[in-house]
């Protein structure tokens, strides 16, 4: 039996805003971490959540997006002093980012602001950019988190403004979804016919018992994924599931 383990460290940020001329940090600071643990393909339960006072204005383009004020952030911690703890959590783990290179950036600038000797977030943890994996399994659709909850049945409905970790969490069972092997069930609210399909795909298939001898029926692809996010909704929402293996 392999004991090899497995961490990885679903991550967003939200930020002031981002210069639109440049290089997004360039005169921006991080507001607000979320980061959620997975162990060999589990949601721990472990997470690091922090605001952060920025010293600086919010954009209001960007209040609009996560509704965080700098009057809320003014007794907040500055970056330097939760640095520590957000670095031990991370190390040695494989980050997953939506968009990671934008979150990378504002994160190693962070760093660089308290020392320009600190070595980029790459150098001690791994690195995968789950919008990439969305583009390569959802080539020409729209792959933001609102659109994979549509196609993988994820309930987003705390999601009322952009919250990094509300989103960590959001992206932790879409990032599951995506590596699990198994074949999505057709993409709802789409168009007609995806809609359809989708019917079709979720419909219970009977099986009419024969007198004779009675093959054992095994579940196909589609029919496994709707049972793993039947188990994610019971997990999420009781804090326990039986029947997982």
């Amino acid at each position: 039996m392999s004991t090899n383990i497995t961490r990885q460290i679903i991550l967003d940020i939200e930020t002031t805003g981002m210069n639109k001329f440049g290089i997004p940090y360039q005169g921006h600071r991080i507001i607000e971490i979320g980061a959620v643990e997975i162990i060999n393909r589990r949601i721990t339960g472990n997470y690091f959540h922090s605001y952060i006072k920025p010293n600086c204005p919010i954009d209001t383009e960007a209040f609009k997006l996560h509704g965080i004020s700098n009057n809320f952030l003014k007794n907040k911690c500055i970056f330097a002093e939760i640095a520590e703890n957000f670095v031990k959590f991370i190390y040695g783990s494989e980050l997953v980012i939506h968009n990671a290179c934008f979150d990378i950036g504002f994160i190693n600038y962070e760093f660089k602001m308290l020392n320009p000797s600190i070595a980029n977030i790459n150098t001690f943890c791994k690195i995968t950019d789950s919008l990439l994996l969305a583009r390569k399994i959802f080539p020409g659709k729209r792959n933001n988190l609102d659109a994979l909850c549509d196609r993988y049945l994820i309930d987003n409905s705390k999601r009322t403004h952009h919250s990094a970790l509300i989103d960590a969490k959001i992206l932790a069972e879409i990032f599951l979804f995506m590596t699990s092997g198994q074949i999505i069930i057709p993409f709802l609210h789409e168009d007609e016919q995806e809609k359809n399909q989708c019917k079709k795909y979720m419909q219970i298939q009977r099986v009419h018992h024969s007198k004779m001898i009675r093959k054992i029926i095994y579940a196909n692809n589609e029919e496994n994924l709707a049972h793993e996010k039947i188990l994610y909704f019971i997990q999420n929402k009781y804090g326990k599931c039986l029947w997982w293996i």
